[in-house]
């Protein structure tokens, strides 16, 4: 047996696990709040939780995650929790990449990075550079993401090439939008996570995720670990993807 199947449980089917996984980290505040610990302690034990989450994936065969770590309107938080946040970014990449390194993971951040601190920015591009030969799992981060920002920066770019005459408008359709998009070399998700018991995209993802799974749960993201995961899991093996078709042996 495959040694990263060989830890996956009994009642998942291999062939049935979402390729690429999506996933909302919602409730790091909620969480920290309950606990009675500021904010930022939840955005510490999230950082750990999408650490192990990371691994587990790894380890279940699972080859795409994308995580969506701050939104074009979080900068709308308050200063000290932004300036935490980017400076946890920072901590994580230089404490974590060389171990991500070894263990086979590719790293890209997708978003506009160009507002984020310069020393953040650049420990962004080197980890992306250092892992980018790497195949045992596909690790996306969200920084400074939003979906409608995404789609606007694609019709832009392909309106200014129309402009500029290198481009006939009969020519534009999905596939050209989806080239120019962040994501233009990620597949789609197969499955989108988000907890906290929130049921809204908060415009992530939103052209990729026109027939992706949603999986909503309660459970705040620092207590999401494999158990919960594993209950999403089988919560997805047990859909029916029809993709706007008919399963004709369903509907006999």
């Amino acid at each position: 047996m495959n040694k990263l199947l060989s830890q996956l449980p009994a009642d998942l089917a291999p062939e049935k696990l979402p390729q690429h996984i999506a996933i909302i980290m919602d409730g790091n505040g909620r969480w920290a709040t309950q606990q009675g610990l500021p904010r930022i302690a939840g955005h510490r034990q999230g950082a750990k939780t999408l650490k192990e989450l990371l691994r587990c994936c790894k380890d279940w065969g699972i080859k795409v995650l994308t995580a969506y770590a701050f939104s074009t309107e979080n900068w709308r938080r308050p200063t000290e929790e932004v300036d935490f946040l980017m400076l946890l970014f920072e901590k994580l990449i230089h404490r974590e990449l060389a171990q991500m390194h070894r263990e086979g993971v590719k790293i890209s951040f997708i978003g506009d990075l160009s507002p984020l601190p310069k020393s953040l920015q650049q420990k962004m591009q080197h980890s992306m550079l250092e892992t980018a030969n790497n195949q045992a799992i596909e690790f996306n981060v969200a920084v400074n993401y939003g979906g409608r920002q995404e789609i606007t920066q694609a019709c832009r770019h392909i309106a200014e090439l129309v402009q500029r005459g290198e481009l006939n408008p009969e020519l534009i359709n999905e596939n050209l939008i989806t080239q120019n998009l962040y994501t233009t070399s990620i597949p789609e998700p197969d499955l989108l996570i988000r907890t906290s018991g929130e049921m809204r995209l908060s415009n992530f993802l939103l052209w990729q995720m026109a027939y992706t799974e949603i999986y909503f749960t309660d459970t705040f993201w620092p207590e999401f670990d494999r158990s919960a995961f594993h209950q999403a899991l089988l919560h997805y093996q047990k859909r029916n993807r029809r993709f706007g078709s008919i399963n004709l042996t369903l509907s006999a």
